[in-house]
C-alpha cells in the first residue's frame, strides 16, 4: 500500500501538484459535492487510472486500423482521447483537473481541443464527412501537441 501512496506522490509531481497541498476554504461548489461523493482509495485511484489510459491508448492505436476511414478513424481517436483524457482525473481528481485545464497559460489549447472533439465527433456520426472529420481530427491533434 505505501508503494502505491509513493506511486501517486509522484504522480502528483509530475502533473505540477504538490504533494502536501492545503486547500484553502471556499464555499462549496458543484466539484466539490462530486469530489466528496466519490472518494477513492488510492489503490482505487491508481487502478482506474491505469484501466481508463489503456483503454484510451488501445482505441487511439486501434484507429490506426481504420485510417483509411475517416469516420471510423475520427470516432475511435476521439474516443481514445477522451478515455486517456479522464484517465488523469483519477489521478488529480476532476477539479483539479478542471482547474488545470482552465489555466490562464491553457486555456486556447484547452478550448480548440474541446471544440475539434465536439466537431470530430459531429462531423463523423451526423454529418457523414469524410474530409471534415479528417479536417477535425487534425485540428484536435494540433491541439493536443500545444
Amino acid at each position: 500500500m505505501e508503494k502505491m501512496s509513493r506511486a501517486l506522490e509522484r504522480a502528483k509531481m509530475l502533473v505540477g501538484m504538490e504533494v502536501d497541498e492545503e486547500v484553502p476554504a471556499e464555499a462549496p461548489s458543484f466539484f466539490d459535492d462530486f469530489n466528496r461523493q466519490c472518494t477513492l482509495t488510492t489503490q482505487q485511484r491508481l487502478y482506474g487510472f491505469a484501466v481508463c489510459l489503456a483503454a484510451g491508448l488501445a482505441c487511439t492505436f486501434l484507429s490506426i486500423l481504420v485510417f483509411f476511414n475517416p469516420i471510423k478513424f475520427g470516432i475511435t481517436f476521439t474516443f481514445g482521447n477522451l478515455l486517456a483524457l479522464g484517465s488523469t482525473a483519477f489521478l488529480i481528481g476532476p477539479k483539479r483537473q478542471f482547474d488545470l485545464m482552465l489555466d490562464a497559460v491553457r486555456i486556447y489549447a484547452t478550448a480548440i481541443y474541446m471544440a475539434s472533439l465536439i466537431i470530430a465527433l459531429f462531423c463523423a456520426f451526423y454529418v457523414h464527412s469524410k474530409l471534415l472529420t479528417l479536417l477535425a481530427i487534425i485540428l484536435e491533434f494540433g491541439a493536443l501537441v500545444w
